[in-house]
C-alpha cells in the first residue's frame, strides 16, 4: 500500500512539472482539448486557438522553430508533425523528449489523438474520437454525385498558381465520405500545384475555395469570385463555386469534425446539379 501511495506521488509530481512545446497549431488546439492546455508553455506562430494559446510566448513557424528559444524554455516534452522532423532530431541531441505525430488524414488525426493523449496522462481522448465519429455517421445523403474541387485561398488574378487538395489528405477523405470524388485525380503530392490551364483541364463540378479573411484581409471577393467564373468549367457554368470562411478549415485537429459538417453542407446541401 505505501509503495502504490509512492507511485501515485511521483506520477501527480511529475505531471504537475510537465512543459510542452506544440509546433503547430494543430498540436496546440488537441492538448488544449485534452485539457492540459496548462502544461504548455511555447507554441508556434498562428496558434489562435483556444484564445489562451495566443498568450503562450511563439518558438517560430511551421518549418522554422528557433531550437535556442526551445531550449530556453526548458520543456520536458516537444510535439511536432512530420514538416518538423529535422527539428526533433536535433532536440533529441540535448535530450529533450519528443513526439512526432501524423496529421494527414482523419484515421491518422484520431490516432493521433489517442497517442498524444497516452503521452500527457489524458483521458479526454475518447469523446474528441466520437465527435469526429459522429459528424461522419450523420452526414447527410447524397442526391448528386459530383466532383469537387477544394481550392487553398482566395486570389483575384489565377494566373500564377494554385493550390489545392489532392491526395492522402483529410479534404479528400471528406469529398469522398460524402459521397462525392476529387477533381484532381494525377498521383502527386497531398497539395498540387495548378495554373488556371490546368484547372480547365480538370474542369470540377464544383469549386470551393477556403478563404480566411483573417489571413487574407486585403483580397477584394467580388473581383476574385469574377476571375474563377471567368474559366469554363462546369462548376462556373452551373454556379457551383463557393466561398468558405472559417477559422478551424486548415486545421487537422479534433476539430475537424466542424470541417466535415461544414463540408458535408456545402458539397451536398448547397449543390445545384447542373442541366
Amino acid at each position: 500500500m505505501k509503495t502504490l501511495i509512492l507511485l501515485l506521488l511521483s506520477f501527480f509530481i511529475l505531471s504537475a512539472n510537465e512543459r510542452i512545446i506544440s509546433l503547430s497549431p494543430s498540436i496546440t488546439e488537441i492538448v488544449y482539448a485534452l485539457e492540459k492546455g496548462d502544461f504548455l508553455v511555447g507554441t508556434s506562430s498562428f496558434s489562435l486557438y483556444p484564445k489562451q494559446a495566443q498568450k503562450l510566448p511563439i518558438v517560430g513557424g511551421y518549418e522554422n522553430p528557433n531550437i535556442e528559444r526551445i531550449l530556453a524554455l526548458e520543456p520536458t516534452l516537444v510535439v511536432g508533425q512530420s514538416f518538423n522532423q529535422s527539428t526533433l532530431e536535433k532536440l533529441k541531441y540535448f535530450e529533450i523528449k519528443t513526439l512526432m505525430l501524423n496529421l494527414k488524414n482523419i484515421e491518422n488525426i484520431k490516432k493521433s489523438i489517442t497517442i498524444l493523449a497516452s503521452e500527457i496522462a489524458s483521458k479526454k481522448y475518447e469523446k474528441l474520437i466520437k465527435s469526429i465519429d459522429a459528424q461522419i455517421k450523420n452526414a447527410p445523403i447524397n442526391i448528386a454525385p459530383h466532383s469537387v474541387m477544394i481550392v487553398y485561398g482566395l486570389r483575384e488574378d489565377l494566373r500564377s498558381s494554385t493550390y489545392i487538395a489532392g491526395h492522402n489528405i483529410f479534404f479528400e477523405d471528406i469529398i469522398k465520405l460524402s459521397g462525392n470524388k476529387n477533381a484532381y485525380s494525377s498521383n502527386s503530392t497531398s497539395q498540387p500545384v495548378l495554373n488556371y490551364e490546368n484547372i480547365i483541364a480538370l474542369n470540377p463540378d464544383q469549386i470551393i475555395i477556403l478563404h480566411s479573411h483573417a489571413t487574407e484581409p486585403n483580397v477584394d471577393i467580388k473581383k476574385a469570385l469574377k476571375a474563377w467564373y471567368r474559366l469554363p468549367t462546369n462548376a462556373s457554368r452551373n454556379k457551383n463555386i463557393s466561398i468558405v470562411d472559417e477559422d478551424y478549415l486548415h486545421i487537422p485537429s479534433h476539430r475537424v469534425a466542424l470541417t466535415i459538417k461544414r463540408l458535408f453542407l456545402e458539397m451536398n446541401n448547397n449543390y445545384k446539379k447542373g442541366n
